[in-house]
């Protein structure tokens, strides 16, 4: 989508520049700030320059610090001037990714961008020392100008906080640090799958998938049905296998869970932090710990059709899927192994189909998606007898039309789901994306392109699983004093949404974008949590409350860019604006705020590698 090229950004004050060295400007991605202390045990763990670095990712060591710790941040700051693609970052601990970004479009003079993850959901793997394994492939030539320099600084100290990291971390990926390469799985290319052992008094086990679409899957959710792909045969090429894509997490053989892919038209909401989906596989765990080895295997699954409305899943989509997974586990208090029965297993599943086209000039279609999943078993501890379950409950909807022979498109999709377990967890998500792009061809041969996009990303959790919950990780110290001394809740509400037009004409590109986002704590009295029907989710519409839910805003932030300016930024915590500035917006050609044109000139790409249709 070429809405990738708009980035929220600003000038960096750090940076002042001067006329012979312009100020860097500077990438936002909105998100609540992190809770890391500044005068706490400090290490840099990564400060290199990634030029021609594919098939060469940055190898070092990682050593635990001589310090007291119980909490981990990592702060990230990438710097790049010239011309370049977006890209993709991974990095792994040996075998275990534990961090997964992207990059902004830099521009001639520079760009800057900071950005702080906690990472306290791996606090044992922290307690370690491990091969530091950072893959951000990149290449420099006549066309492609910009390296990127990066300095990763890990932050340790100590909080009083109720975040319960897993006791061991076990990798499922392809395991290649050993030969000093990234651990990925490429998906269809090679099936991702891994043989592990658990402990054997493993008392809750949790899955965490870090997946996204690349090459001619990066943009899947602008994808047609497989029977479609050929209406515009003599004009362009469009892909099949539907706008629909689901990755699923097989225990020897047995479907386990889904994860529903956040689509990520790059850069734009968590561009910077690309965050893992969880499964709950406790229900499994009288399996899986008998002291033998156990297949996992993640798929990535699309829809063919046989022209009739009539779709089935699929593993034969496009080319490719990067895909990691592992396994947090916590151990049984007593070292006792568990003993129960299950699991049993309720899946449902359900596509409907629709497209239509008018000779070789327009195409439209609908897909349609629902799952359902409940997995429960009976766990025997020392403590007494308990229940564990897993159930999902997801809907998707896909609407999209092409016109003009292929030249204009657009899509309206709807992701909402809600997953829990019976011990007090549960998340609800929406995923809402209406897009539309165009592209013409003029006399001279030279292409413009223009397009809009809404999208968001609503996200409630009481509890957690594998990560905190974000009101655990919130920095908290800048909350108006209603909030202290430091209050606990049981979960959080995140909402992120933004609003986007772009424009490129030949090798030039103008856009404005609007940005707004939320964290909200989630606070009432909770006596529990209930099972109802088949289709049980204990979510929060299936538990007792004693009294309706109470949301207590604790930041907001909403930015307004035009043209690699900002013109409007608030800023707020408890409710009370702590930051708020209007700008004059760029006009033209004239230079603005960060010292760069009005316009912005971007790394070149063939239509096919903007839009995922084309001219390649």
């Amino acid at each position: 989508m070429f809405l990738i090229l708009i980035t929220l950004s600003q000038s960096a004050d750090v940076y002042k520049g001067s006329k012979k060295h312009p100020p860097l400007l500077q990438c936002l991605q909105p998100m609540p700030p992190i809770l890391s202390p500044v005068d706490e045990c400090q290490q840099i763990i990564m400060k290199h320059t990634f030029t021609f670095s594919y098939g060469q990712p940055f190898i070092g060591d990682y050593n635990p610090p001589d310090c007291r710790f119980n909490r981990v941040t990592f702060n990230f700051t990438v710097t790049s001037a010239g011309l370049q693609l977006d890209r993709l970052g991974l990095m792994f601990l040996d075998d275990i990714e534990v961090f997964r970004t992207s990059t902004a479009e830099p521009t001639k003079t520079g760009i800057i961008w900071s950005y702080v993850k906690d990472m306290s959901g791996y606090l044992s793997l922290f307690k370690k020392p491990h091969k530091i394994i950072f893959d951000l492939g990149n290449i420099v030539d006549d066309a492609y100008t910009g390296s990127w320099t990066t300095t990763l600084t890990a932050t340790f100290f100590t909080a009083e906080d109720e975040i319960e990291p897993a006791d061991v971390i076990i990798p499922i990926s392809s395991r290649r640090s050993v030969d000093d390469s990234p651990s990925a799985f490429i998906v269809p290319e090679t099936r991702a799958v891994d043989t592990i052992m658990l402990p054997r008094n493993a008392k809750n086990a949790v899955v965490t998938i870090s997946a996204c679409g690349q090459a001619d899957e990066e943009f899947w959710w602008t994808h047609v049905l497989s029977s479609d792909t050929n209406v515009f045969w003599e004009y362009t090429s469009i892909r099949g296998h539907s706008p629909f894509r689901e990755i699923q997490l097989l225990i020897d053989g047995q479907l386990a869970g889904v994860a529903w892919p956040f689509p990520r038209p790059i850069v734009g909401i968590d561009a910077f932090d690309l965050q893992d989906d969880e499964i709950d596989i406790t229900p499994f765990i009288t399996l899986l710990n008998d002291g033998k080895d156990h297949t996992f295997e993640i798929q990535v699954l699309g829809i063919d059709d046989d022209g009739n409305g009539r779709g089935t899943f699929t593993t034969a989509i496009e080319s490719n899927w990067v895909v990691t997974d592992k396994v947090f586990i916590w151990f049984d208090a007593n070292n006792t192994p568990l003993t129960g029965t299950g699991p049993v297993l309720d899946s449902v599943a359900s596509i409907q189909l629709t497209s239509a086209t008018k000779g070789v000039s327009s195409l439209t279609y609908s897909v349609q998606v629902s799952r359902s999943i409940y997995i429960e078993s009976t766990l025997d501890t020392a403590d007494g007898r308990r229940t564990a379950i897993w159930s999902q409950n997801l809907t998707f909807s896909n609407i999209g039309s092409l016109s003009n022979t292929a030249n204009d498109h657009v899509v309206r999709q709807f992701t909402a789901g809600k997953q829990a377990t019976l011990a007090g967890y549960s998340t609800s998500f929406e995923y809402p994306l209406w897009a539309h792009s165009s592209y013409n061809t003029a006399p001279d041969a030279s292409v413009s392109i223009d397009a809009s996009m809404q999208q968001g990303k609503q996200v409630q959790q009481l509890a957690d699983l594998a990560f905190p919950n974000s009101w655990k990780t919130f920095g908290y110290t800048r909350l108006p004093t209603v909030f202290s001394p430091r209050r606990t809740f049981i979960g959080s509400s995140r909402n992120n949404s933004r609003n986007g037009t772009a424009h490129d004409g030949k090798s030039y590109g103008s856009s404005s974008i609007e940005q707004h986002m939320t964290l909200c704590s989630v606070d009432t009295a909770h006596e529990g949590t209930v099972v109802q029907d088949s289709t049980r989710v204990p979510d929060l519409a299936g538990q007792v409350w004693s009294a309706r839910p109470l949301y207590e805003e604790l930041y907001e932030r909403s930015i307004v860019a035009a043209d690699e300016s900002v013109v409007y930024d608030s800023e707020s915590y408890g409710g009370q604006v702590r930051g708020q500035s209007t700008f004059s917006a760029a006009r033209g050609q004239e230079v603005n705020r960060a010292g760069h044109g009005g316009v912005r000139e971007f790394a070149a790409k063939p239509i096919e590698a903007r839009l995922g249709r084309g001219p390649a």
